[in-house]
């Protein structure tokens, strides 16, 4: 018998199996969306927790960082850090909250604020050119049930 008639090969990679399962889909998705969206939100200087952080500031005027750690399921000693950088680099500002001494709200500085709406509308730029084969229609859905997924 041939030696290599023998020997198994692969000419095209059957993914039929992977492609039913859904965490499956969803990373394959997520990293053709979040590899670019790294890219065009390095020219703000930001990282793709750094935007959600700053996008839940832009439209939460006065969220806690226990509200934007619960909704990002962020550790809290991580969004301490976090928080500082984004202070430093004059985007955020912290301001007593009005019902609770104890805490304190986040509020985007005008620097921020015009940065925040340059890079919203990147994002949803990049999110209609990464999905071009959807319909508007298909692009709710798919949210929807994304939704389901990771919403109690």
């Amino acid at each position: 018998m041939d030696e290599n008639t023998s020997t198994p090969f692969v000419e095209k990679v059957n993914t039929r199996y992977l492609e039913t399962l859904v965490g499956y889909n969803t990373r394959r998705a997520a990293l053709v969306i979040i590899g670019e969206f790294m890219e065009r939100m390095a020219v703000y200087d930001l990282r793709t927790v750094d935007f959600s952080v700053l996008s839940l500031i832009t439209h939460n005027p006065g969220i806690t960082s226990r509200q934007l750690c619960s909704t990002l399921g962020i550790q809290a000693p991580n969004l301490v850090n976090m928080i500082s950088t984004l202070e430093k680099r004059d985007l955020i500002k912290r301001l007593p909250h009005p019902n609770d001494r104890r805490a304190v709200g986040l509020h985007l500085t005008e620097a921020g604020e015009k940065m925040m709406r340059k890079a919203e509308k990147t994002a949803v730029t990049l999110e209609l050119e990464t999905t071009p084969r959807l319909t508007a229609e298909e692009r709710k859905t798919l949210m929807k049930l994304l939704q389901k997924v990771y919403k109690k």
